[in-house]
């Protein structure tokens, strides 16, 4: 199994980064034997751009950044395609800048592109993502260690890491 781990967010925007801090993390962890059938990145990118990153893979791990209502700081969701239909709706689909990634997904989909069946979506609840600053808040500091745990737990899982 083909699987991609993306950290997304900018990490020069304080919490935004969160994503981004996690994949060096994990690659830290796995360094210097990442196995061949995983690539780790990060990217600052959605919608089609980031559906375009997903293709050839069989499943992926995506962690980022959400500001929801009703979460403490650091609060860490795991969450399906599905919720992010409910979360995420398109409502200017004709630009590519708008196009969420479920939408883009659907269309790589139509497509016939060879897209991951398997998604696990990682999000931090975050503080501050406008500050220009390389270091999130403390609580999601805190979160960064659990969130790699649990990335590396599910690679371990899947049997991808030793």
């Amino acid at each position: 199994m083909k699987t991609l781990v993306v950290g997304l967010g900018n990490p020069i925007l304080s919490d935004d980064g969160v994503g981004v801090k996690v994949a060096y993390a994990v690659e830290e962890a796995l360094s210097p034997n990442i196995p061949e059938n995983l690539t780790i990145t990060e990217a600052s990118v959605g919608g089609l751009r980031l559906m375009e990153l997903l293709v050839g893979y069989d499943r992926v791990i995506l962690i980022d950044a959400i500001m929801t209502e009703g979460h403490d700081y650091g609060h860490i969701h795991e969450l399906t395609l599905d919720d992010l239909r409910e979360i995420t709706p398109t409502e200017h689909s004709t630009s590519a800048h708008d196009t969420s990634l479920v939408t883009a997904l659907d269309s790589g989909i139509a497509l016939g592109l060879h897209m991951p069946t398997e998604f696990e979506i990682i999000a931090v609840e975050v503080e501050n993502i406008m500050d220009f600053s390389d270091e999130p808040t403390p609580a999601v500091a805190a979160a960064i260690p659990i969130v790699t745990e649990m990335v590396l737990n599910a690679l371990r899982k899947e049997e991808i890491t030793n």
